[in-house]
């Protein structure tokens, strides 16, 4: 017989089954389809581990990766909010909130509170690993508009301005990735992938 802690947690682990069907408004770096939530948590979490060195602190790698792939579990119920969606933007925290209540509760207690707290940590931005995760979580879309020349940037009418806004929280996590965004940002300019 299988105990309660065990059901929780197989429970928990079919209902993050679910993210793998939130599709986000951006593609993969080949432009052949839409990316879905996983596999942007999947992405990201594997940056971490391979540009950790890259952190402008020192972080506990394992608390990190962690972090990252549970930032977006409460999308399963809040669904995914475009970056350059101010009006969708609105109602994201409170959507995700509640979403974090329910998600998190299916796990054992100890659990529970462990991953609702680094969800916390991450929405906090504080910690050198939510600073870091944050930059992961930031890099990732900025690598992909550029791959496919300024596609979703061009689609959505965002600008130079809203980009740098968006991206300015990397340099909180890392000055070498921040160098990097700035160049990507100035070449999407030049190139005409982003308007100024």
């Amino acid at each position: 017989m299988i105990d309660a802690r065990f059901q929780q947690q197989l429970y928990f682990i079919k209902e993050i089954d679910k993210l793998k069907g939130v599709i986000r408004r951006i593609n993969i770096m080949d432009g052949s389809r839409m990316e879905n939530t996983a596999e942007h948590s999947w992405h990201i979490a594997l940056m971490a581990a391979v540009l950790a060195e890259h952190s402008k602190e020192k972080i506990d790698l394992l608390r990190t990766i962690k972090m990252l792939l549970v930032h977006d579990i409460v999308e399963i119920d809040a669904g995914d909010t475009f970056a350059y969606d101010k009006d969708h933007q609105k109602s994201k925290q409170e959507r995700e909130t509640k979403a974090a209540a329910r998600l998190f509760t299916i796990l054992p207690i100890d659990q529970a509170k462990e991953y609702r707290a680094l969800w916390n940590e991450f929405e906090g931005r504080t910690t050198p690993e939510a600073k870091f995760a944050v930059a992961m979580d930031r890099l990732l879309p900025l690598m992909q508009g550029y791959a496919l020349n300024g596609k979703v940037w061009r689609e959505n009418g965002v600008k130079q301005s809203h980009v740098l806004e968006h991206q300015k929280q990397i340099m909180h996590g890392s000055e070498t990735i921040w160098n990097y965004c700035e160049q990507i940002i100035n070449d999407s300019i030049v190139n005409g992938y982003l308007n100024p």
